[in-house]
């Protein structure tokens, strides 16, 4: 299968070249593979102060969230993304028959979708789902079928992706259960029974594919979410620091339920998205602005001191639960940011080990996709061509 094609237009989805900011940083290519292989490696097979992911007998396989001890679909979505960039066909089918034995649901009013937590052994904590798992399930699973081919069900990658996506905009319209995107605003909902959103959630760069793999009567509304959520990030980002809240109202201001208004673990992944929906579309030219807002903002700071926020820079006394990921994910803004600061944010990455002990997995996660990013390896897998 082959990965996105040349073009006339910037970005990587149009000209097929991706960036390695690590390699713009000094470092060498074997270096960066070496770097990439070793980061695997310590996430999905070596020393239980590193790993998040665990086989089962049935031959399937789930990563943890060591902190909670459960099994999310966020979690297992991104490590079916890392699988399918990696070319690990054995780990994203034993992650995807897991996710399909235990967490997608046949019945009830969320049928059709994931539910977002089980126990290790499949034992569901709840039957709703979280938009963020299901958006990616849907593009890991459309770049698995472009990589390897559909096979016999569950392996059947393309049609589950776009039965999943169908789903995601269509539910409830029987009167049943609640779709994961508002119909009207084409925005991506927190859950789907609430009217807000989470800005992490938001990715363009997936919608601008799914508007091209998804049914064809669906790749208009597709197209429409895209250009919606990049205006969104763009009202949910502070115009002075570029820090977005973990929770957000429609119009992008912060969304203070449960204490959720404030630049904390989820809101991490903002910068990040930004860095690869810039890289592979260049759809956005306020992007490379609100990334380099986010890293100049954190270009004093230690680690070991990053806080909660409130989004004007304002800290709280409580420190982040994940500062290696939030490191990681600013560094991945790399791929939208300009200059100096942007390299050196890079290397300070490098120069970073993933996270040990039982606050992990997060971080992690976090961490192998900017390994991905920063190397030029997070790639558009396309459909093959004749």
């Amino acid at each position: 299968m082959t990965e996105a094609g040349t073009g006339t237009k910037a970005g990587a989805f149009h000209t097929g070249t991706y960036r390695s900011v690590f390699r713009e940083a000094g470092y060498g290519e074997e270096e960066i593979a070496a770097r990439l292989a070793q980061t695997w490696r310590e996430l999905f097979e070596d020393g239980d102060e590193t790993r998040i992911y665990y086989e089962t007998d049935d031959g399937m396989g789930y990563l943890l969230d060591t902190g909670n001890l459960d099994v999310r679909t966020e979690g297992m979505s991104y490590g079916m993304m890392m699988a399918v960039q990696l070319g690990q066909k054995d780990v994203f089918d034993r992650i995807w028959r897991w996710s399909w034995q235990y967490m997608h649901m046949k019945e009830g009013p969320g049928a059709g979708y994931f539910a977002w937590s089980c126990l290790p052994d499949g034992t569901r904590n709840s039957n709703g789902p979280a938009p963020d798992g299901e958006e990616y399930y849907a593009l890991a699973l459309l770049f698995a079928s472009h990589r390897w081919g559909d096979g016999e069900h569950p392996l059947d990658y393309g049609v589950k992706a776009r039965e999943l996506l169908s789903v995601c905009i269509h539910k409830g319209e029987d009167g049943v259960g609640d779709p994961m995107w508002n119909p009207d605003n084409k925005l991506i909902k927190f859950v789907p029974n609430c009217e807000f959103s989470d800005p992490s959630y938001h990715l363009p760069h997936f919608y601008e594919l799914f508007a091209l793999w998804a049914d064809p009567a669906d790749r208009p509304f597709w197209q429409e979410a895209a250009a919606a959520s990049r205006a969104y990030i763009r009202l949910s980002c502070h115009p002075e620091t570029g820090l977005a809240p973990e929770y957000a109202h429609y119009d992008g201001t912060p969304n203070d339920e449960r204490g959720y208004g404030k630049f904390f673990s989820d809101a991490y992944r903002v910068a990040a998205n930004i860095g690869l929906d810039w890289e592979w579309f260049r759809a956005d030219p306020e992007q490379p602005a609100i990334a380099g807002r986010i890293q100049s903002f954190f270009a004093d700071k230690e680690p070991e001191d990053y806080r909660r926020y409130h989004i004007d820079g304002t800290p709280f006394e409580e420190k982040s639960l994940h500062p290696v990921g939030l490191l990681a994910t600013n560094a991945a803004a790399s791929l939208a940011a300009e200059g100096e600061l942007a390299l050196e944010t890079a290397r300070r990455f490098w120069e970073t080990p993933v996270r040990t002990g039982e606050r992990r997995y997060y971080d992690n996660c976090l961490y192998l996709f900017a390994m991905l990013a920063l190397s030029g390896r997070y790639r558009i897998w396309m459909p093959e061509r004749a």
